[in-house]
């Protein structure tokens, strides 16, 4: 659950059941809602329950991020997703993060995104940056770049 300290925090309260938010998935550490703003036409938003800022302060066991994309891609193929080879999934880096928890973006097709996506969430995206080279940093730094 999230803490006392994050109350104001909108995911923390979408954690905790304290809006209308459809929870499409969960589990004792994550829980996967749709993007009130979609830059797809499916657009997910993986989120843990415990309240972390954001994919800069992650250190290298912090969180499971392989476990985040994982229901990312769950939600994808319970949606009908088929093609892996056209989705994008990542986070937003500081200062462009619009709510202060960590949370992945889970998105496809990511061909089909409107310009405005692209510039959001695309791969010349100087804002986002896929999960995969999150794993990567955290693997070799400890950290995000």
């Amino acid at each position: 659950m999230a803490q006392d300290a994050f109350a104001d925090c909108h995911f923390c309260q979408i954690v905790n059941n304290q809006t209308d938010t459809e929870i499409l998935l969960s589990d004792d550490e994550l829980v996967c809602f749709r993007d009130t703003t979609p830059g797809a036409t499916h657009h997910y938003l993986v989120v843990p329950r415990m309240h972390l800022d954001n994919c800069k302060t992650l250190q290298k066991d912090h969180v499971p991020l392989e476990r985040m994309e994982e229901m990312g891609k769950k939600i994808l193929k319970e949606n009908k997703v088929r093609d892996f080879n056209d989705i994008r999934m990542g986070f937003h880096l500081p200062p462009f993060s619009s709510v202060s928890h960590l949370h992945l973006h889970t998105l496809a097709p990511a061909s089909n995104m409107e310009p405005r996506s692209q510039r959001r969430y695309g791969p010349q995206s100087c804002w986002f940056i896929p999960v995969d080279k999150v794993l990567s940093q955290l693997k070799m730094h400890g950290k995000v770049k």
